[in-house]
């Protein structure tokens, strides 16, 4: 394998639950780790000059989508340079964070990363991390308002090819919200469980 590509996106830092399953991983990882943090360095939100540039030639290009397709470039090349990945993406009101939508939207260019008959990452793994603050499997009262990791399932798995595999922490709002913290044995079981995944998962990836 070249590297596992790790992207970080939770903005709590070292307390985040996302981040800490995916060190979990990251230690029993036997090979070259590539780390892009976007709390740390958030990218740009995609806008006209970047989608633009996409379709204009080089020598016609102004020196603002000239600095958006090197962006992309780079991060084309860093993404399709890794042989594995690890994607730490809590949830955020229901949702992904912000930057890491901004990541994928910089990579998403058809008939580059996907939209052709072989996404050139098509059948590399990924394990996915998305801790959460309740529950939302079956029979919990949040069960279906997850619009995290169905959307990322089909955007890194149906169009960009890869094998995801997901991990989510959940009731990590339990310690610390007070109608909650009658849920802090489920949090601990779900907590443990996502840690002794992230072993597993990485042992078989570098079997």
């Amino acid at each position: 394998m070249s590297y596992l590509l790790r992207i970080d996106s939770s903005a709590s830092g070292d307390a985040s639950y996302s981040r800490q399953v995916a060190d979990t991983f990251a230690k029993d990882w036997s090979g070259e780790i590539v780390t892009r943090d976007l709390a740390i360095n958030p990218l740009g939100h995609l806008d006209a000059t970047g989608i633009t540039a996409r379709v204009t030639p080089a020598d016609q290009q102004s020196p603002e989508q000239r600095a958006a397709t090197a962006l992309q470039d780079e991060l084309i090349e860093e993404f399709l340079g890794a042989s594995a990945y690890l994607f730490a993406v809590p949830m955020y009101n229901y949702s992904m964070p912000s930057v890491f939508k901004a990541w994928l939207d910089h990579i998403m260019i058809p008939g580059r990363t996907f939209g052709t008959a072989d996404a050139p990452a098509a059948g590399r793994p990924a394990v996915l991390v998305s801790a959460r603050g309740g529950g939302y499997g079956p029979g919990s009262p949040q069960h279906g308002k997850d619009f995290v990791v169905p959307a990322l399932e089909t955007i890194l798995g149906d169009a960009l090819g890869l094998d995801v595999r997901t991990i989510t922490p959940e009731l990590t709002y339990a310690p610390v919200m007070e109608p909650l913290k009658h849920l802090v044995p489920l949090h601990e079981t779900s907590l443990t469980e996502a840690h002794d995944l992230a072993r597993r998962n990485a042992a078989a990836l570098t079997a």
